[in-house]
């Protein structure tokens, strides 16, 4: 079964707002699971949008 994350436990781990949330699921680059009226998120599918991000290699302070 997978693991499913809250909007809100989404929100902490990756520390972005509510509005960046949902406008990542209109873009389509979250899926977005309904159960009632209750929306959860796969941890996998949050993993991979993280792991999707650009990384920064700058040099070091």
């Amino acid at each position: 079964m997978a693991q499913l994350l809250t909007i809100n436990d989404f929100m902490e781990r990756y520390s972005i707002s509510r509005t960046q949330v949902y406008r990542l699921v209109n873009q389509g680059k979250i899926p977005l699971l309904k159960m009632g009226t209750a929306s959860r998120i796969r941890c996998t599918d949050a993993e991979a949008w993280a792991a999707s991000l650009p990384t920064y290699q700058g040099e070091a302070a």
